[in-house]
């Protein structure tokens, strides 16, 4: 068994609890829209952010009622995201599901997107904690601005480590920081002793995208998106961004094809195999580990407790994971 299977087993009944609350606030008035969420919620993958909520609870207090609404809450939030996202990438599929824009159509996405979203907060405004409501109020704009920057990003060819950094901190981090802060302020935390934790988390949330990022350089049916999709979508990542930095006669050429307005796909093939031939798939594991080691240093702050195993081996999960 896994040590994320382990981590599972360990906080099943909370998760059985935490996948309660959210099925009871999803449930309407509605045959159409209550078809759509019970095929949507069948598909629901390792739930890692509900999960990083309940240990952060664990790590700086107790799992009680609230805990388990703000997990349900972030959750929620997050498969709207997820939802208007397959609308946007135009996906037809996810975690090997078909997705609700291409069984229904974009229109009913949005809407169905809206619902979760407005459940989110429902059920965050149900913990009567102003701190939690703020932070996941906060973080619907944090996502929104880091899809804007990388737009604007693509348009502009701002092709730089930094600038990537700073998107996926919006992105993604956000969203993985909220989670351990909804979770340890739910559990009774003060608020002063949350900097580390969320720092760890912060951490996290970057080394996740970097390694989904890694997987657009491989073709993988599991992840479910080909090799170079980002690309396609104007998308400069992490190992090409490190590989165009490297003395190579190829790197001149390879930096123009970026400034296309449209790429072919043996161009994006050159594109993917120049990043690998010139280290960057080496370079962002290098990322990766080095915000491991930095992650597990914020954990020291709170002393050793299983809590505290449990989140580093969500952590090298992360970055060893195959879908």
């Amino acid at each position: 068994m896994s040590s994320i299977d382990s981590i599972h087993n360990s906080i099943s009944a909370e998760m059985s609890r935490l996948n309660g609350i959210i099925r009871s606030h999803l449930l309407s008035e509605s045959a159409m829209m209550n078809a759509i969420v019970e095929r949507y919620l069948l598909a629901k993958g390792k739930q890692l952010r509900p999960m990083l909520t309940i240990l952060s609870s664990r790590l700086l207090g107790q799992v009680g009622e609230n805990v388990l609404r703000a997990g349900a809450a972030v959750e929620m939030l997050h498969n709207a995201t997820l939802i208007h996202d397959d609308v946007i990438d135009q996906s037809d599929t996810r975690r090997g599901h078909p997705t609700i824009n291409s069984v229904w159509d974009n229109h009913i996405a949005v809407l169905v997107g809206d619902f979760f979203l407005s459940k989110a907060l429902v059920c965050a405004a149900s913990t009567h904690d102003l701190r939690i409501m703020n932070v996941l109020s906060g973080l619907g704009a944090e996502l929104s601005v880091g899809e804007i920057e990388q737009a604007d990003n693509a348009q502009r060819h701002n092709i730089t480590e930094a600038a990537y950094m700073n998107i996926i901190s919006y992105k993604t981090a956000a969203l993985f920081t909220a989670c351990v802060e909804v979770g340890a302020l739910a559990a009774g935390a003060d608020t002063d002793s949350l900097g580390p934790i969320k720092k760890f988390a912060h951490l996290l949330g970057q080394a996740f995208q970097i390694k989904d990022d890694i997987f657009d350089y491989y073709d993988n049916p599991a992840v479910g998106k080909p090799t170079g999709n980002d690309l396609l979508e104007g998308k400069v990542t992490l190992p090409l961004i490190h590989a165009l930095k490297q003395q190579s006669p190829l790197r001149d050429r390879m930096a123009a094809l970026l400034q296309q307005p449209e790429l072919a796909r043996d161009d994006i093939n050159l594109l993917v195999d120049f990043a690998k031939q010139n280290g960057g798939i080496d370079y962002s594991y290098e990322v990766m580990s080095r915000m491991r080691d930095e992650a597990f240093l914020c954990l020291e702050s709170y002393g050793d407790s299983a809590a505290a195993a449990d989140l580093k081996d969500v952590f090298t999960y992360i970055i060893n994971r195959e879908k």
